[in-house]
């Protein structure tokens, strides 16, 4: 049994608490939050205790594991702390905004023992990793274009755009690390925005829809399109095209039923209204990989170089936009 502490009482706290109480090898014992009535309320939901104290958690020899599902910028600090604590880490996107603070926390913790998994996700929906899977296995040949399409259905509000880092390390920073889940590193990218949905996006300083070109090592092409609003729902697509044919991974329903009449065929439920939804069964494969990791002693993937490499990606993204140029990506 995995016993685990949770920092972060939000919207991406109580999915993982869902994923650890579906687990029959995981224990919540803490639920950690500044927010004292989220953190009381999916404690009690869970059986585990709240509290506001990071120190108390990490001094509870019981926790054999933490998920950082809290605000981006506590996420060094919380990593870090709990590496050094003895503690296996699963972080959430982004490891942070800023490269230079990633590298920092790594130099801090890369000679310590430990146990680091970045939350990728979507590695783990089980179309996505089919899909991987069968082109690892030469099922089409060599690879030669992805196509990932990302939409969200409307886009957050203003408060989160503050500090969100923008659209790239935001929103694309799945859609990177998935490009270099199917085509390993990546040595060029070019990027371009536009700001059609949404005043106050731009208001922001930010984009609401992109389009990135990436280059893989052995010269593979992915293009990525982003948009913050979808009139038909969540939007997640994948379509892998090589020499010996094609594979690809359309939206989901809530089910398969089709409606057929006089006035229109085919008509189905809309898709999936966001990611909550979308990704269940991949949080909760995610945190199984992690488990296993953990009680096999290896080292589980995505890890803390993937993090950083998709943040890598997302500030030349950034920069690309800026200058309208290609940017080599060097590491």
């Amino acid at each position: 049994m995995v016993r685990f502490a949770l920092f972060g009482a939000g919207r991406i706290g109580q999915v993982h608490a869902a994923s650890i109480d579906a687990h029959p090898g995981a224990e919540l014992l803490w639920v950690c939050d500044p927010m004292t009535a989220p953190a009381v309320a999916l404690a009690e939901k869970y059986g585990a205790t709240a509290t506001s104290a990071v120190d108390q958690v990490l001094a509870d020899s019981r926790v054999d594991a933490v998920i950082v599902g809290s605000s981006t910028p506590t996420h060094v600090d919380l990593l870090t702390r709990s590496v050094v604590a003895g503690k296996a880490v699963l972080c959430e996107k982004p490891i942070d905004l800023d490269l230079a603070r990633v590298d920092a926390c790594w130099e801090q913790i890369k000679d310590t023992e430990h146990t680091v998994m970045v939350g990728f996700n979507r590695r783990f929906d089980p179309s996505f990793k089919d899909i991987r899977d069968r082109v690892r296995a030469g099922e089409l040949g060599r690879l030669e274009q992805l196509i990932i399409i990302s939409r969200d259905p409307e886009p957050p509000p203003a408060g989160y755009l503050a500090g969100s880092g923008g659209l790239f390390r935001d929103m694309t920073i799945h859609d990177f690390d998935m490009a270099r889940y199917f085509l390993g590193d990546v040595v060029e990218v070019q990027a371009t925005g536009s700001n059609l949905v949404a005043d106050y996006v731009a208001d922001a300083g930010d984009i609401d829809g992109a389009m990135v070109t990436l280059r893989g090592i052995d010269g593979t092409l992915a293009q990525i399109t982003n948009s913050r609003r979808c009139s038909f729902g969540y939007d997640q697509r994948i379509e892998a095209f090589g020499a010996g044919g094609m594979l690809t991974a359309q939206n989901l329903l809530p089910t398969s039923v089709r409606y057929f009449g006089a006035e229109r065929t085919e008509s189905a439920a809309p898709y999936y209204n966001f990611f909550l939804e979308r990704y269940t069964p991949a949080y909760r494969a995610e945190l199984d990989h992690f488990i296993t990791a953990i009680e096999q002693g290896i080292a589980p993937s995505p890890g803390f170089a993937d993090g950083r490499a998709a943040l890598v990606l997302a500030d030349a993204a950034n920069e690309s936009l800026r200058t309208g140029a290609t940017v080599r990506v060097d590491g």
